[in-house]
């Protein structure tokens, strides 16, 4: 059943296509700017306000909090929220002592604060909806799909399978990595599939793990331990399709069996906390962030491999930087949906995006072999790294999100 928040109307400065986090947060930044947004979500209501645990959880850079704080959402969520104060990177194997060479990451080491918060899904997502619902400036479809965006000489058209038409400036595609907006704009995608799956979990340990990340590179591919509130933590375990299919298929036990040599002792007993999870893992890059009338953000603009954790954080400056390029367009006049006032947000993101991508490719090609050479050259990298503060707090600072030309939102 449909759902909206505000009398229907047909006429808004912004269509959203896609109800996740990264369309909730594009919303509500364009409700700041006094904005009027649709927000056209196909899943059902009751999917994006569930409070159940799902395993995902979402390593956010500082200046992913400072957005959210922005946008007057943080306050909501923080008493939930693990900070993280220590980032460990090991070279490992299963079963085998990690490298003495590592890089230790410590949030002292930068004025700022912690590096990042760790928030389940299942305390940011229902936040972002009920914000959501309580701005005038919002209005909220659920359970509809668009099936056609058209140019007019006004502005653009979406059609949706209700048969309802919405007239706007500006449509924001926020709809994922096959993202339908962006193919109905002729915007195409570059990429590639790894041949990895991720196994996604929550686990409780014995120990308290003291905000302490942990990433560990393993020959199958990266195994993150990610600090949650309270003694459990979150991991994302990369291993190749075909072992991932026969660990998923195992019970409980027997999968706690397999992770435990990868995951080591450091943290005393574990076990399962909630259901498991996998996705597979590619790569892939739209061929531009924007067509006339029509923006992308996030996974519709650029998916990448989950090594460092930066998706989310990757999708949130995105939208603080087309808030801002909005909001400057808006404050001289100009029509903010315009291809030149648009192509001033892919010039911004594009490079960044694409560093990103070529960055966490390189490190999963790098680091996930068990090649004698390349583990000796890792780990004198590392090591290098590790002893020198000026280039490891460069480390700490883009860990956080404070490197590059930040926007407004973000400062």
């Amino acid at each position: 059943m449909n759902t909206h928040i505000a009398p229907m109307e047909k006429t808004y400065d912004i269509v959203v296509v896609g109800g996740g986090l990264n369309g909730s947060t594009l919303a509500l930044g364009a409700a700041k700017l006094g904005l009027r947004v649709l927000v056209i979500d196909a899943l059902p209501d009751h999917v994006q306000v569930a409070a159940d645990f799902d395993g995902r959880s979402y390593a956010l850079a500082l200046t992913s909090v400072r957005l959210l704080n922005a946008i007057g959402i943080w306050e909501s969520i923080a008493a939930a929220a693990q900070p993280m104060l220590d980032i460990k990177v090991f070279d490992g194997a299963v079963g085998a002592t990690p490298s003495s060479f590592f890089m230790h990451f410590d949030h002292t080491e930068i004025e700022d604060g912690p590096m990042g918060h760790m928030v389940e899904d299942r305390h940011l997502r229902p936040v972002m909806q009920r914000a959501i619902r309580a701005e005038d400036n919002i209005t909220y479809l659920s359970n509809t799909k668009v099936v056609d965006q058209t140019l007019t000489d006004t502005g653009i058209t979406v059609t949706c399978d209700t048969g309802d038409h919405f007239h706007a400036q500006l449509v924001i595609g926020a709809d994922g990595r096959g993202s339908p907006t962006a193919l109905r704009a002729g915007i195409g995608r570059t990429g590639w599939k790894y041949g990895q799956t991720a196994l996604v979990c929550a686990i409780e340990h014995e120990h308290p793990h003291n905000g302490v990340a942990y990433q560990y590179f393993m020959p199958a591919g990266p195994l993150a331990i990610l600090p949650l509130s309270g003694n459990r933590s979150s991991i994302v375990w990369s291993e190749t399709h075909e072992n991932a299919k026969i660990i998923m298929a195992l019970d409980d036990e027997d999968y706690l069996e397999i992770l435990r040599p990868r995951f080591g002792s450091f943290l005393g007993q574990i076990a399962l906390a909630g259901q498991r999870f996998s996705y597979p893992l590619d790569l892939t890059m739209a061929k531009a962030f924007v067509a006339p009338r029509v923006a992308l953000i996030g996974d519709a603009a650029h998916g990448v491999h989950p090594i460092a954790g930066q998706g989310l954080n990757a999708g949130l400056r995105d939208i603080a930087a087309l808030c801002d390029v909005i909001q400057s367009a808006k404050e001289r006049g100009e029509d903010f949906a315009s291809v030149a006032v648009l192509n001033r947000y892919q010039e911004w993101r594009r490079f960044d995006n694409h560093s990103l991508a070529f960055a966490t490719d390189s490190f999963n090609k790098l680091f996930s072999n068990d090649n004698p050479i390349l583990r000796i050259g890792r780990d004198i990298g590392m090591g290098i790294v590790n002893a020198f503060p000026q280039v490891r707090r460069s480390f700490i600072r883009e860990a956080a999100g404070l490197t590059g030309d930040l926007p407004r939102w973000m400062r």
